[in-house]
């Protein structure tokens, strides 16, 4: 698990190589193992016989986090600050041999991985863009329990400390070098052992600032005014922002402050006790749920059809170039490594999606993470062109024209006249079924939808739509093109709003509801906001545009028939439609009034046309119908098949249109909430509001599945 070698020169590196895993991993055994180890460095440095340590891995990464499925699992809070202090205690006595200790990142070192680098004196990673390194605890509910926080509070200084940790973001070497969290760049792995070798030859000093008398925090501790007002700002900010749903990047700022204050071993514990409570709370295991055990479901292609084999695209065609949907996946597609043919009516309007990617790559270039001898390489990957025969060479061709079936089959025909049989077509389309947009295609077994989301290059989910005709072997070649281009895949059938429009506009329809029985339209969106929503309802109805969402509703209608029951909400879209002609923000008039520089603000007329102004309301039971709503409707695309697995409705809800993450997803709001309370909340809300709130029969099935994580979980990394 760790082999130990010393030079001539006393130099001891210990690398980490555990067997039968593909990475290491920080748990009980590698802590175990450790004991030993430590012990005989701290005996060789007794016998003046140990000059420095360099830690390195055996492995392509230097060291991964900790094990999320016992922390999912566990309830006993005792139990997580013993483990949190054991893990504290062992990257102590790490960075305390007596001689300083050199992290030789040869590899990704995140999470717990990466706290085990901050207890090294000095860090120098593989110049490696693929190699990614920090700390994204913050994404899942959590914070850094290995004393993280307080070592980069005292390398950085609170301000920097809080902004690394609380973004969660992942830093290529490049970027850790500038933004401090690491000390030195080297160009392969035996320059940086060498340079580690070297640093410790020239550096006697093995005791960190936080052990040296006399050494401050950099910027100051929370007893300085400056310090101080920040932290009181930021936590101002954080409230506005989350609403108190997101409990973890207070506790990181809870931490820093508190923990300025006192001693490093005192405040590591402050740290425990926070990374304890966290741990402990539903948020964490919501968001856990969602983001390692579901995205690990999709991740391993759980889903995926079987029996094919994988499919590497290389070159992607792009029709509709020129418009914002279109440049946005070409970015994705080149920013992974693909080549882009770029399709307009005129090479000069295609022209500008080679603009856009390069007004997307120059940011990248001011900050240092790219070059422009790298910019330029990737723009050199892209053919702008008016002509579907440069289409001959493609794996597969993308349609992102506007939103009308005609058109679609037009460039669709044109594409296929020069595409191979073993390419396929796909068509970003929001609304158009994918089986009327097959008709015209030469190869409709070869034809899927590819929902994209706007921004494209930003959102991370890809619906996948399955036609009619579509066979499995497209299906699985385009979910593998989704997760080439680093997204994340869901499979749904050709049905009205395929899954994302569809459960979102309920959201929609429920804010237009109560609106339209009088409550006032700032507390609808308010409250939206509170319940975790990206968007007010009013406010997203307007961005998507009031025709679009009437048409999925009547969309609804013909799919079910003699059985639909005409939402409350259409009544007040045909009013806004009809009688004041506001259909949204696209004409700068809806539920909200537009200025010329793009401000907006709700229509003060609204109030005048909608119902009485109602004074009292009751909080609570506005913001489940707003969430209920979306919950029941997801719970009814699994039934009628639009979507085949609880990862994919939890994470398509989240990425797709921002459902809570803190609730963990549609369907595990449901294991959150209880099946019995839900049950019986629902039941009031249709009693009281109508059948919309009728509970499918599929639902305790789906609570009972998702609440066996070793179902779902598919492989434990």
């Amino acid at each position: 698990m760790i082999y130990y070698k010393k030079d001539t020169d006393n130099i001891v590196t210990l690398t980490l190589d555990m067997k039968g895993r593909p990475r290491n991993v920080i748990n009980h055994e590698i802590f175990e193992a450790f004991v030993p180890v430590l012990e005989q460095l701290k005996a060789d440095k007794k016998r003046g016989a140990l000059k420095g340590v360099i830690l390195t891995s055996g492995k392509k990464t230097f060291l991964a986090g900790g094990d999320l499925d016992y922390l999912y699992q566990t309830y006993d809070p005792a139990e997580v600050f013993a483990f949190c202090e054991k893990m504290k205690k062992f990257l102590r006595d790490l960075e305390s041999p007596g001689v300083a200790v050199v992290a030789a990142l040869n590899g990704s070192a995140v999470a717990t991985g990466f706290e085990v680098a901050l207890a090294c004196h000095h860090r120098i990673a593989v110049d490696d863009p693929r190699i990614v390194l920090g700390l994204p605890e913050v994404e899942l509910g959590l914070i850094p329990g290995g004393g993280g926080i307080i070592r980069l509070m005292w390398l950085l200084g609170i301000e920097k400390a809080n902004h690394i940790i609380s973004s969660g973001r992942l830093y290529s070497p490049q970027e850790a070098l500038r933004v401090g969290i690491i000390d030195d760049l080297a160009p392969n792995q035996k320059e940086m052992l060498e340079m580690a070798k070297t640093w410790l030859l020239s550096n006697k000093e093995s005791r960190r600032p936080w052990d040296q008398s006399g050494e401050r925090i950099p910027g100051g501790s929370a007893k300085d005014a400056p310090v101080a007002d920040f932290i009181r700002a930021e936590a101002a900010r954080l409230a506005a922002k989350t609403h108190h749903n997101y409990p973890a990047p207070q506790a990181i700022l809870n931490v820093l402050s508190e923990g300025s204050k006192v001693d490093f071993d005192t405040a590591e514990r402050i740290e425990s006790r926070y990374y304890t409570q966290l741990v402990m709370s539903k948020q964490c295991k919501n968001m856990i749920k969602a983001f390692w055990f579901d995205s690990n479901y999709i991740r391993h292609g759980l889903n995926r059809p079987r029996g094919f084999g994988k499919f590497r695209p290389k070159k992607v065609g792009v029709i509709g170039a020129g418009g914002m949907m279109g440049s946005g996946i070409a970015y994705a597609c080149l920013r992974n490594g693909l080549e882009v043919v770029m399709k307009d009516v005129s090479k000069l309007i295609a022209e500008r999606g080679r603009e856009y990617v390069r007004n997307k790559l120059n940011p990248l270039v001011q900050s240092g993470e790219m070059s422009k001898i790298e910019r330029d390489q990737l723009l050199q990957r892209i053919i702008t062109t008016e002509d579907p025969r440069e289409f001959e060479t493609c794996d597969l061709v993308i349609e992102a024209v506007f939103e009308n079936a005609m058109v679609k089959q037009k460039v669709t025909k044109e594409a296929e006249a020069f595409m191979d049989e073993y390419s396929f077509m796909a068509s970003n389309t929001v609304s158009i079924p994918i089986t009327k947009l097959a008709e015209v295609s030469m190869r409709p077994d070869n034809y899927v939808g590819l929902h994209f989301f706007h921004p494209a290059d930003e959102v991370p989910l890809v619906e996948i739509v399955r036609g009619a005709r579509t066979s499995e072997e497209t299906v699985a070649r385009a979910f593998d093109f989704v997760k080439a281009i680093q997204k994340t895949p869901i499979i749904v059938k050709d049905d009205w709003g395929f899954y994302a429009a569809r459960v979102q506009n309920t959201y929609i329809l429920e804010g237009i509801t109560m609106l339209k029985e009088g409550y006032p339209p700032a507390l609808i969106e308010n409250l939206g906001r509170q319940a975790g929503m990206p968007k007010g309802a009013l406010a997203l109805a307007d961005d998507l545009g009031l025709n679009l969402v009437l048409n999925y509703e009547r969309q609804a209608g013909e799919h079910y028939g003699p059985k639909y029951i005409p939402h409350p909400a259409v009544e007040a879209l045909d009013k806004m439609l009809q009688e004041f002609t506001r259909p949204g923000r696209n004409k700068k008039a809806g539920f909200y009034e537009y200025t010329e520089d793009g401000q907006r603000h709700l229509w003060p007329e609204l109030s005048t046309h909608f119902g009485p102004q109602l004074s009292t309301f009751e909080r609570q039971e506005l913001i489940d119908r707003l969430l209920i709503s979306q919950v029941l409707e997801a719970v009814w695309c699994m039934q009628e098949g639009v979507i085949n697995s609880i990862a994919a409705a939890n994470l398509g809800s989240i990425y797709g249109w921002g459902f809570p993450a803190f609730k963990g997803g549609t369907i595990q709001y449901i294991a959150d909430y209880g099946l019995e309370a839900f049950v019986a909340r629902c039941k009031y809300l249709r009693e009281k509001h109508g059948s919309r709130f009728r509970v499918p029969k599929k639902l305790e099935e789906l609570v009972k599945e998702t609440e066996l994580v070793g179902d779902l979980l598919g492989m434990n990394s």
